[in-house]
């Protein structure tokens, strides 16, 4: 079987054996294509477009655009690049993969188990090879789908892959594109999904040439922290947009992954509408059959439930699910007693905000965020399913964003993590684990990149001068201490030791996760299918614990005691039902005495 994503840009390999070569770039007078010895000029069409078809070029054929005879440029729609992002971009043809995986139609989304991975970091040979050689370990852990952090081209040799230059190219890093679409077969053969994180809000600083020829690209009129703002709402952002949803549909398509994370879409300014949040994801829904499972998740700081809305049939209008910020901050201002930063507007209610995430997924409905200067944050989420916010105890960003990339293992009593654990992968919201989460791995997660000279220098105190508001480094001495992200050896500790997974206290923490899957699967996914609302309620006791519980459609109650506290709690009146599952000595104390133990929480399930 053949994928293809036809676009109107970039290089095509067409059925006569030519090539089409195109590109969008009004602000040039001139364009060719240079490969080897050959430099073939581009005829000049309407709005800016330049197009050649030739029969000198084939799969496999290095080129780059020459703009105004000054500039060699890569293809901004390269779909693959050799020799990094400044180097030429190489045609593919993605005919020369055969797919055999016809008969996959993806998951249901109450099926989702997510686990987040860096692809260099995941394993020692940091190829997409490598983390295939884990689907095995992963499916055997319950993991039903596998969520890439984003992989188009980046520069240099390592990266988060937030800086990506080149959105349809696969880091040649991580290997060739049919690598990729090999890794993603595989995973589909063992009936896990594979997500990828995409990033539209803004270029790396370095590898982006839009600028030179397509200025129209960028707008002033809106801000980001990185600078100009991708143009998606002013003149000309009809070629913009586009671009975009191609880069969506192309990757659902041509690599048939099950669903794609933007990320941070709150930095995607668009006054238009219908924005291109929404534009996107109508062009997703109907790019598909129907019995083909397709999920777009979005990161949004903001909170805007609108995106998240059901049809009357409980199917997304747009974004299945988000990324749920506010259950992360609030469990781990209560594991930790960290208040520094936006974990401040956690820090007061914290147990009153975690119930309202588990039982109305988002806390901050309207609030008055204090972190964000007053402002009001987020909508309400009435009439939104619970299986539309992503619940997690640790991500990319939550480790990666500390200044030594501590994982929460290394700064909360462990009782207490498997406590927060077992309430954010059995709670009716899906789950998702940050890789090695599951063996408690020592391997911090630390920021890096590959930048060079004075770019180099500039991120590096930059990243050291976020930290400057926080008590611990207003010493530059102490800031000066913070891992450089440009050094080697900042990746390479970034790295999972898959060596101590066979010592006792990481074979500890893999079955407690197992387990906890496992009666995710067996027992609460079954009364998810179908599921657009549910009661939903909870109180808090003493205000140290909490006490929640949701009634499914079908009938069946799932009851939870948690107490996240270092003393022992009473937790009131036992529910008339099998006790599901209870760590430390919860399934037995409050049967017996209506005492949950320090850190510790118990779960009920009538059916």
């Amino acid at each position: 079987m053949k994928r293809r994503h036809r676009m109107p840009f970039g290089a095509e390999c067409r059925i006569d054996g030519t090539v089409r070569f195109r590109l969008w770039a009004p602000g040039a007078a001139q364009v060719e294509v240079v490969f080897g010895d050959i430099r073939d000029p581009l005829k000049r069409g309407d709005d800016g477009w330049f197009e050649l078809v030739t029969n000198a070029a084939r799969a496999g054929t290095k080129y780059r655009f020459r703009i105004d005879d000054k500039i060699d440029v890569p293809d901004p729609a390269s779909r693959y690049q050799p020799e990094d992002v400044n180097g030429p971009s190489e045609v593919i043809e993605p005919d020369a993969f055969e797919w055999q995986d016809e008969a996959w139609r993806g998951r249901p989304w109450q099926d989702a188990v997510i686990y987040e991975l860096h692809v260099g970091a995941f394993t020692s040979s940091g190829k997409f090879g490598g983390v295939g050689e884990r689907l095995d370990y992963l499916a055997e852990l319950g993991v039903t789908a596998i969520e890439l952090m984003p992989v188009a081209d980046f520069p240099g040799q390592r990266s988060w892959g937030y800086d990506g230059v080149l959105p349809f190219a696969p880091d040649s890093t991580y290997g060739h594109p049919n690598d990729l679409k090999q890794l993603i077969q595989n995973a589909h053969r063992r009936g896990m999904m594979v997500l990828l994180d995409v990033v539209y809000n803004h270029f790396g600083p370095e590898g982006n040439y839009l600028g030179s020829y397509a200025p129209q690209f960028f707008t002033e009129r809106h801000q980001t922290p990185w600078g100009k703002a991708i143009n998606f709402d002013g003149r000309e952002s009809r070629s913009v947009r586009d671009f975009f949803i191609h880069n969506a549909l192309y990757w659902l398509h041509e690599y048939n992954f099950d669903g794609l994370r933007l990320d941070a879409v709150h930095a995607m300014a668009d006054g238009s509408k219908p924005d291109v949040l929404t534009e996107l994801a109508e062009a997703v829904a109907n790019s598909h059959p129907p019995e083909r499972y397709v999920h777009l998740v979005i990161e949004n700081d903001r909170n805007q439930s609108r995106y998240l809305r059901r049809s009357a049939d409980c199917h997304p209008r747009t974004f299945t699910a988000q990324w749920n910020d506010d259950i992360h901050h609030a469990l781990h201002v209560i594991l930790t007693d960290e208040r520094e930063s936006y974990y401040g507007d956690y820090s007061d209610g914290t147990f009153d905000q975690l119930g309202r995430c588990l039982t109305n997924g988002f806390s901050y409905q309207g609030e008055v965020s204090a972190f964000r200067k007053g402002e009001a944050r987020g909508d309400s989420t009435e009439g939104i399913p619970l299986s539309a916010f992503i619940s997690f105890l640790q991500n990319h960003d939550q480790i990666g964003n500390r200044a030594y990339g501590d994982r929460i293992t290394k700064i909360a009593d462990p009782r207490a993590v498997r406590a927060a654990a077992a309430i954010t992968v059995l709670a009716p919201s899906p789950p998702m684990l940050f890789m090695g989460e599951e063996f408690g791995a020592d391997t911090p997660f630390l920021f890096f990149c590959d930048f060079h000279a004075d770019l180099a220098k500039a991120v590096t105190a930059g990243r050291r001068n976020e930290f400057a508001h926080f008590y611990e480094f207003s010493d530059p001495v102490k800031r000066e201490q913070i891992p450089d992200p440009n050094a080697a050896t900042t990746f390479e500790a970034s790295r999972l030791d898959w060596n101590t997974i066979a010592q006792p206290r990481h074979q500890e923490w893999l079955d407690f996760y197992k387990e906890l899957i496992k009666l995710r699967r067996e027992k609460i996914v079954p009364h998810l299918a179908g599921v657009c609302a549910l009661k939903a309620s909870y109180e808090m006791q003493q205000k140290r614990g909490l006490n929640v519980k949701w009634i499914f459609a079908d009938g069946a109650e799932l009851t939870l005691r948690a107490n996240l506290t270092p003393e022992a709690l009473q937790v009131g009146v036992i529910p008339d039902a099998p006790i599901l599952f209870g760590t430390e000595d919860g399934h037995d104390a409050v049967r017996q005495s209506g005492v949950l133990s320090p850190w510790s929480v118990a779960w009920f399930l009538k059916e």
